[in-house]
């Protein structure tokens, strides 16, 4: 039985605000030491799925450098593998215009491949689920598609996309994003396609303006095809904004997390850094936290994850916050509930969070409320600054872009130095 795998990997993922404003967001590190693409990647290999095809679109250069020929997760294969599937001109070619959109452009490959099914995945959650056991229920079934589904708290279920079933799960009605939702069983955007039904189905619905999964082929197939829910029941996060991002991050610190990341038999696999082991120097700690490769802690840490080759100098403390590769926070500086991009420097005795004060973002109220504060990469924060909380401290500021040193809660700090963009794309990922 013959199964391909798409990713969709070109989404902007806006909600994520700055940590996506120059990485696609399937790119964006979690977890210290992994990137969001690696769960979808490791979830097809383990599931024993290996002809991928990995469509992208927005900012590709640091997710097509990531992934490369896929040896991370044994794809370099000469036969089958990994195939970066990027927009082309020419033969009715040109951007993705929506999901459904973005694998009719590549409607040659799928029939190159020729599979039985075609698995349909985002490549921006976070889960662990094993994609066999999904194309064998939708077997069975006798389904022309199949959508993995999770119960969700019903105060977020007008975030989804929310399913009706009946007794035997075949899906009766979809909405997509409803304000008054009529269940709170959410598609996962996971799907499992008949080829020949999924083929007919874009050559006769997509168009040249805009066509989704969501709101184009899945109502139009309830009403005229087999089409049941799989209702999975382990770990699975859509990490689309700050908050859940930030939440999903320090879940991990848990004792026992909902996620395993220790697991030897469904391991996440990624592109690791070569960097040499973590080193504590003589006041050192770090307590529930996730410390990667490379880092150097001669402060504390406490409910914090660390990205590979972080330093945190002596009198330096850091807490509830997540901080990305190769960023320093100085000596004596305190971070409290922020995450902070690749490559920032603190300042000496600094205090990222240092307020009670509950102002929501300026710029995006509607992203920063909870006291969470975002620093972009590239960020020199200088010495003996206060920064309030539901700040954004855009990519690329400087030391002369602060004219206070005190910042008060709900500020967005931006730079227009002219050489921006050498600080912004220095490495591109």
């Amino acid at each position: 039985m013959k199964i391909l795998a798409l990713i969709l990997a070109g989404g902007r993922g806006t909600r994520l605000d700055v940590l996506s404003e120059h990485r696609a967001k399937p790119s964006v590190p979690f977890g210290g030491k992994f990137r969001l693409i690696d769960f979808a990647l490791s979830n097809c290999v383990n599931s024993g799925i290996y002809d991928i095809g990995v469509l992208t679109q927005y900012l590709p250069l640091s997710l097509n450098d990531h992934i490369k020929i896929g040896k991370p997760w044994d794809l370099d294969r000469r036969i089958g593998g990994v195939t970066i599937l990027q927009p082309y001109t020419g033969r009715q070619g040109g951007w993705y215009k929506g999901t459904a959109h973005a694998v009719y452009q590549n409607l040659s490959y799928i029939k190159q491949h020729n599979p039985k099914y075609v698995v349909i995945l985002s490549g921006d959650h976070v889960y662990k689920m094993n994609y066999s056991e999904m194309v064998s229920y939708h077997e069975q079934k006798g389904a022309d598609l199949t959508i993995a589904t999770q119960r969700v708290a019903w105060e977020n279920a007008n975030q989804f996309g929310i399913l009706d079933s009946n007794e035997d799960m075949q899906i009766m009605n979809f909405v997509e994003k409803p304000e008054d939702p009529p269940s709170n069983l959410a598609s996962m955007g996971i799907y499992v396609f008949t080829t020949d039904v999924l083929i007919e189905k874009l050559e006769a619905l997509c168009n040249q303006e805009n066509s989704d999964f969501g709101h184009h082929i899945i109502p139009e197939m309830i009403n005229n095809n087999d089409v049941f829910a799989y209702e999975y029941a382990g770990y699975w996060r859509d990490v689309g904004t700050l908050k859940s991002f930030w939440e999903a991050n320090l879940a991990l610190t848990d004792p026992l997390p909902e996620l395993n990341l220790y697991d030897d038999n469904w391991k996440i696999h990624t592109r690791s850094e070569e960097k040499p082991p973590v080193k504590f120097g003589q006041k050192g700690q770090a307590i529930k936290s996730l410390v990667s490769n490379g880092c150097i802690i001669n402060g504390i840490v406490e409910n914090s994850v660390l990205s590979p080759g972080v330093v945190i100098e002596e009198g330096a403390i850091v807490r509830d916050s997540v901080i990305l590769n190769n960023t320093v926070i100085k000596k004596d500086s305190i971070v409290c509930k922020s995450i902070i991009d690749k490559n920032a420097k603190i300042g000496i005795n600094s205090h990222i969070g240092f307020s009670n004060e509950m102002t929501p973002s300026d710029e995006k109220p509607s992203l920063l409320t909870n006291g969470l504060n975002i620093i972009g990469r590239n960020v020199i924060v200088p010495d003996n600054t206060q920064i309030g909380r539901n700040c954004r401290i855009l990519s690329g500021v400087l030391e002369n872009d602060f004219e206070d040193k005190n910042i008060p809660s709900g500020s967005t700090i931006r730079s227009d130095h002219e050489n921006l963009q050498k600080y912004i794309i220095d490495l591109a990922n």
